[in-house]
């Protein structure tokens, strides 16, 4: 049977190795940062993903999976893949690839003759074929092939065991034989397999990120019309929901996309077209990054509307911070945006978010966090829903009210039950929704 080395660990490369491992296999994970090492070889995950943490335990008990620092470890691995991140350049929209690069140099000398790289990472077109040249500069007889992710934060585990698609990018038949071998177990269910070349596997996954964020942006400007035009955006999207041809999912007007994959994705997408010669084509997204961020504004000037221009010393409670529920991610967060911000125009901000209160507060320390969405609602003269966990659904906004100072809210995500809210005796708010 095959053995795979995972190089990078984090939220992609742990995920993928414990599902590769609950597949059979006997899988290596290698990473540079001896703590994460460390806790992975333990069974534990650095980071909330629903059901990771219980399968990586269960397959470092197998024995089958294992995590080391040591390069020297994938000597014997037939395929590694490449898991690291891509996060967007300090001075520019385009991606670094510094990790990537720095993941191929590692892996190349050690790779033995006739195995598979594999990258996984969301890159520029244009990254794989480079990186094969490169590859095959230090080790000739080692072959590249690009299998991008479609993992979504909260349902990884099932995304990688129960994919809706596989896409392989390959230069030959060879390459996609080894592949087929990998995912052989999930082939057997009926998963739609996509041979692609290597630019278009790069472009699968960003083209995909680039659509949903334009259907969310494009949601999102319904609503400023809505309010405009004294209309419901959440009746709107209902209805252009129904038609085939556009669906109902990601029609959910609120304050926006945010996670470490859309933003970053999309910006690095325009900066590859304009070194392509391509920037007309994708000028659009530049108006889609642009509405996101308006969705935050618009959630500010709501806030003093409801209370006054000035926010010194009034205390705003803040449910979520996370950039969705079942994630403890706070990379370009929307919610943690917006709460900052206003902690930045002199409102005393309290924030509480079921997962995600450590991160927050480790990227600004000088918030205010509660334990408990009852300690964070105290005393407060005006409450932001910014996160749609279901803790937040089901809290009841007769005894809510009796907590606040001032019962006001504004529901970020128009994920509440309006009806009872206003039942209650509250003054509600949702972007998009003037009635």
């Amino acid at each position: 049977m095959l053995k795979f080395s995972v190089i990078g660990t984090g939220y992609l490369g742990a995920t993928h190795a414990a599902a590769m491992s609950s597949l059979g296999f006997e899988v290596i994970g290698v990473d540079i940062e001896p703590a994460k090492v460390a806790a992975l070889s333990k069974g534990k995950v650095p980071f909330y993903e629903p059901g990771l943490e219980e399968l990586l335990e269960q397959e470092v008990n197998s024995g089958r999976l294992k995590f080391t620092t040591d390069f020297s470890a994938i000597k014997d691995c037939d395929v590694h893949f490449i898991c690291v991140g891509t996060p967007q350049q300090k001075d520019s929209l385009a991606a670094d690839l510094t990790y990537v690069d720095a993941a191929l140099d590692a892996v190349a000398p050690h790779a033995k003759a006739g195995s598979l790289v594999v990258g996984k990472s969301t890159v520029p077109v244009g990254t794989a074929q480079r990186l094969l040249n490169r590859l095959k500069a230090t080790n000739p007889s080692a072959d590249l092939a690009w299998n991008p992710e479609f993992l979504r934060e909260g349902f990884a585990v099932e995304d990688t065991l129960r994919p809706n698609r596989l896409v392989v990018g390959v230069t030959n038949d060879a390459a996609e034989n080894i592949l087929k071998e990998v995912y052989a177990q999930l082939l057997e269910s009926g998963i739609p397999w996509i041979r692609a070349d290597l630019p278009t596997s790069e472009l699968v996954k960003v083209a995909a990120n680039s659509f949903l964020a334009t259907k969310i942006s494009f949601i999102n400007a319904m609503a400023e019309v809505c309010e405009a035009a004294a209309g419901d955006v959440t009746v709107l999207a209902k209805a252009i929901g129904y038609d085939p041809r556009i669906g109902s999912r990601f029609l959910q007007a609120g304050i926006g996309f945010g996670g470490g994959c859309l933003p970053k994705d999309i910006r690095a997408f325009m900066a590859r077209a304009d070194e392509l010669g391509a920037r007309q084509a994708l000028e659009f997204l530049r108006e889609i990054d642009a509405i996101n961020l308006r969705a935050r504004q618009r959630m500010i000037e709501l806030v003093r509307a409801d209370l006054s221009e000035d926010l010194k010393g009034k205390r705003i409670a803040v449910l979520g911070a996370a950039f969705k529920p079942d994630s403890d991610d706070v990379r370009d967060s929307p919610a943690l945006d917006i709460a900052a911000q206003i902690h930045a125009a002199g409102a005393n901000v309290i924030i509480y978010d079921p997962k995600a209160n450590a991160n927050a507060q480790a990227r600004f320390p000088r918030l205010g966090f509660a334990a408990t969405a009852a300690e964070c609602l105290k005393d407060a003269d005006l409450v932001l829903h910014l996160t749609e966990w279901q803790e937040f659904k089901d809290l009841d906004p007769i005894a809510v009210k009796k907590m606040v100072k001032g019962a006001i809210i504004i529901d970020g995500r128009n994920h509440l039950d309006r009806e009872k809210w206003l039942a209650a005796g509250w003054k509600f708010r949702a972007l998009g929704r003037t009635h």
